[in-house]
């Protein structure tokens, strides 16, 4: 029986192919408070995405408007 070992190492330039080609949402809310009265409050959305994956889940959505001609 024969045992293959496969290199699942990717170089830095097909990470960042494939996350511009899925895209990735990184979604954040943190709430600082001391003794039941809120202190700050911060709400993030970092959308990092190719143009062409963006455009496609945004016009999904409604975020922008669809391109007639």
């Amino acid at each position: 029986m024969a045992v293959e070992k496969v290199n699942a190492s990717s170089s830095l330039a097909e990470v960042v192919d494939r996350i511009l080609d899925k895209g990735i949402v990184i979604d954040a809310w943190v709430r600082v408070s001391l003794v039941g009265i809120e202190l700050l409050a911060i709400e993030a959305r970092v959308v990092i995405a190719g143009v062409d994956t963006y455009l496609k889940y945004a016009e999904a959505v409604g975020l922008t408007a669809a391109a007639t001609a």
